[in-house]
């Protein structure tokens, strides 16, 4: 990121905020954060200038004790709190990429990590000991330093780097360590949250991590409003959108470690809390907890997020009152988005000229089964029509580059899509299937691996999901397609978790699905769990689900089966399905 001149002007009390400049003036807005892992009510209150001499002394020891040197790429494995902030500024101010490792990685994933982001320095915490341990025989082997940023090492042959740091002087580093950094420079490693395989490490630009930062501004986030984020740090929308955001305007922000949907209105009241962040199933969380008297008694004015469905939008605005919802689509990784600045429910942006000057997208026809685009007699890609599902494709150009994943080509190239719209041309491909209707509305559908092909017709799970989530005692609901042999396509199965004290109603459940949706959408199969599985971001996982099918000889949940000729979901028993695997009952 462009060192900063200056910075924006102090808000009073108890918040946040955060430093890039290598020579910043002391600043009254302070960053909170509370120790929520121990419950406490110990807030660590940093200034700008705090931030600023932190950020120069780890910058400083790590260019004289450990010989950093600007371009080198330095992995962090921390949790959320102000030392991930601060080293942060530090690298940053090192002309140093930094790899953002995920805190839940572990094993051969982690070692995947380090390799394509090509670090040669890891700066843990003593929380992560166990991670750290399990592969610090391979990482010394390759050459790959580990430290703790901490006062005390618990791993023998890990340095604790905190008294280096602390000892270090706090004046600004010299210019010269960020003059080779130019717009295209490498800023970062974001890895990819998916459920499947080894993660991929997103390239994030300078110009790209200033862009993403802009996001809040673009929304109307202001200089004294306090954003509260409980993502990951890890992740783009917590450290970008969230931290980066409230440094591109002067904002504050309060960082807490684990998101608590019991405590979360209770900290926007505590800190007096104007903007909130979200990402997936994040806001029905909130619309999940019990009702209270004082659910609109809070200052939060605005949220800004991702990946919230309209029933929830709808009852989240009900319950909280009048909050602006800022609504974007994007991906770490991808080479455009949109936002909804119109405040439509259920929307992620709206298309426009400007949009389509600046970044040419389009939908495209997708086949489902076969896992790939439609082409014409010509070989290229047929657009669909308002009010129909595509796959999003974004051009590739100079104002809409795509960077693709560190250390990994042959991924990079499965994103790419060429001869779309005419011969020669680049795209990328989203792998997400969006709608835009006659009023240039822009609707997020499905992943392309989620959505499924049973019946001749495509099931796209986040509307299945939506319906089923309206049912009195379904608390939360995970759709997917699972393989039956004898059939094409896969069949619908739920993965369910019930309300507390609820019980499961299959005659119930069976009148609803007859009655609001289609046949072939109706999941044949039900599975009860106690808590559904879910990535840091808060996106459902489904690639488990799907492997482990409806064996009931394998699976501990209780089963059920959709009957039709009782009318009603039935449990499903080790005979019935001896007798779908024999192809004696079909679906």
């Amino acid at each position: 990121m462009a060192v900063l001149a200056t910075l924006a002007a102090a808000l009073a009390g108890l918040l946040l905020l955060l430093v890039l400049v290598p020579a910043a003036t002391a600043q009254l807005v302070p960053f909170l954060w509370d120790d929520l892992v121990a419950f406490g009510t110990m807030d660590e209150i940093y200034t700008y200038e705090d931030m600023d001499q932190r950020s120069n002394r780890a910058a400083w020891a790590l260019s004289r004790h450990l010989g950093l040197e600007s371009g080198r790429t330095v992995a962090v494995f921390l949790p959320n709190e102000p030392t991930y902030v601060w080293t942060w500024l530090a690298l940053a101010k090192l002309g140093c990429p930094m790899a953002c490792l995920n805190c839940n990685v572990r094993g051969r994933a982690l070692r995947h990590a380090l390799e394509a982001a090509q670090a040669t320095l890891v700066l843990a915490s003593p929380e992560l000991r166990e991670a750290v341990e399990e592969v610090l025989p391979d990482l010394e082997r390759d050459g790959v330093r580990v430290f703790y940023l901490s006062s005390a090492s618990p791993t023998p042959g890990v340095e604790a780097l905190l008294p280096t740091i602390e000892a270090a002087p706090d004046e600004p580093l010299p210019a010269r360590h960020r003059a080779s950094v130019t717009a295209n420079s490498k800023a970062m490693y974001i890895y990819t949250s998916g459920t499947t395989g080894l993660p991929k490490a997103a390239v994030i630009t300078e110009l790209k991590m200033m862009m993403v930062a802009s996001l809040g501004w673009m929304c109307g986030l202001r200089p004294d409003d306090v954003v509260y984020t409980t993502l990951p740090l890890y992740h783009s929308a917590g450290l970008l959108v969230g931290v980066g955001g409230c440094l591109e305007v002067g904002a504050t922000c309060v960082l807490r470690a684990k998101f608590s949907a019991s405590q979360f209105w209770a900290d926007c009241r505590r800190y007096n809390v104007s903007v909130i962040q979200y990402v997936g199933e994040l806001m029905r969380y909130l619309c999940n907890t019990p009702k209270r008297a004082d659910d609109r008694e809070h200052g939060v004015r605005m949220a800004l997020g991702n990946g919230m469905r309209a029933e929830v939008w709808k009852e989240f605005l009900r319950r909280f009152g009048p909050v602006a919802v800022w609504e974007f689509y994007g991906a770490t990784e991808g080479n455009a988005g949109f936002i909804n600045y119109t405040g439509k429910v259920g929307a992620v942006g709206r298309a426009n000229t400007f949009i389509k000057l600046f970044a040419p997208f389009e939908l495209i026809r997708y086949n489902v089964e076969e896992d790939e685009p439609v082409r014409d007699e010509r070989g290229l890609c047929i657009p669909v029509k308002a009010g129909e599902t595509g796959l999003l494709v974004v051009k590739i150009t100079k104002n809409t580059p795509f960077h693709g994943y560190a250390g990994d080509s042959q991924k990079t190239e499965k994103k790419i899509l060429r001869d779309v719209l005419a011969k020669g041309d680049v795209f990328f491909n989203s792998g997400d299937l969006l709608m835009m209707d006659h009023k240039k509305f822009i609707y997020f559908q499905d992943r392309v691996g989620d959505t499924f092909r049973w019946k001749g017709e495509n099931v796209a799970t986040t509307e299945v999901e939506a319906t089923l989530a309206l049912v009195s005692f379904i608390q939360e609901v995970n759709v997917y397609g699972v393989a039956v042999p004898g059939c094409e396509g896969r069949c619908g199965m739920a993965a369910v978790r019930l309300k507390d004290g609820a019980t499961f109603d299959g005659d119930k459940l069976y009148t609803f699905t007859r009655d609001t949706l289609p046949a072939y959408a109706a999941p044949q199969f039900i599975r009860i769990q106690d808590a559904l599985e879910i990535t840091g971001t808060f996106k459902q996982c489904k690639s488990n689900l799907v492997k482990e099918g409806f064996d009931p000889s394998v699976i501990r949940d209780r089963l059920f089966f959709r009957d039709n000729a009782r009318k009603s979901y039935v449990p499903l028993t080790p005979d019935t399905f001896a007798a779908i695997q024999d192809m004696k009952l079909s679906l």
